[in-house]
């Protein structure tokens, strides 16, 4: 048994309008729940999260989006659907020649319109990544953590993705960004009930650390390099 991504939690001071921003970048419906507001994925696509929390942004994130285009024009619609809806630029040092723009949902979480042409992203869909930050190991963990196959592995850098394709999960090496309290962005894994104990042993001995026990009875988890995360359980 291993765990299933359930979901890429953001916590938010405004989880309903950060989800109605992501609904309206991604075409994807909201369901609201007891954990906040859900844009379900699918076997290809991550489903994304917005919690509601107090917690303060701190820069820079320690994950952030990566949306593909098809053309130019492509490229420059989901630049101007972002403004629409509440987004706006930000400047993170990039170069005008990088060809990517980077922008910042109402809440200001960091994100990147990435330019026709990207091979590494080819055939990823619309979500083409979720770029962390992160050393070698901790990629690796997460490839045994999920059972998803590594799909990058050079200098320092990995990645990894469904076995059904579609967004990356990619973490960009050292020298890794100090953390500042608590990540106010996370993994969600869900397991069947019965197995959490056994799960939860077998990531301890992958290199996670158990953490306490969430609020709402979830356990939470913290990988090789301190990010927290969260094993929910499920029916079967």
């Amino acid at each position: 048994m291993t765990s299933r991504l359930l979901s890429v939690t953001f916590d938010a001071h405004d989880p309903a309008r950060l989800a109605r921003f992501w609904a309206g970048m991604l075409g994807r419906e909201i369901v609201e729940d007891a954990g906040g507001a859900l844009l379900p994925g699918d076997d290809t696509q991550l489903s994304l999260r917005f919690a509601p929390s107090d917690a303060e942004m701190v820069r820079p994130n320690l994950m952030h989006l990566h949306l593909t285009s098809a053309s130019g024009d492509d490229q420059q619609h989901l630049v101007a659907t972002a403004l629409r809806l509440g987004g706006g630029h930000l400047d993170v040092g990039q170069r005008p020649e990088e060809g990517h723009v980077v922008l910042a949902d109402p809440e200001g979480y960091e994100f990147c319109v990435i330019p026709p042409g990207t091979t590494f992203l080819a055939g990823c869909g619309l979500l083409g990544e979720l770029a962390c930050d992160g050393t070698r190991e901790v990629g690796r963990f997460w490839r045994e953590a999920l059972g998803w196959p590594l799909v990058w592995d050079q200098d320092e850098e990995t990645a990894i993705q469904s076995p059904h394709g579609g967004t990356k999960v990619a973490w960009g090496g050292p020298p890794l960004t100090p953390r500042a309290g608590r990540n106010r962005q996370r993994f969600d894994l869900a397991v069947a009930g019965d197995d959490r104990p056994a799960e939860v042993d077998r990531l301890v001995s992958l290199g996670a650390t158990q953490l306490k026990a969430g609020a709402d009875g979830a356990v939470m988890l913290a990988d090789p390099d301190g990010n927290e995360f969260c094993m929910r359980s499920t029916d079967r």
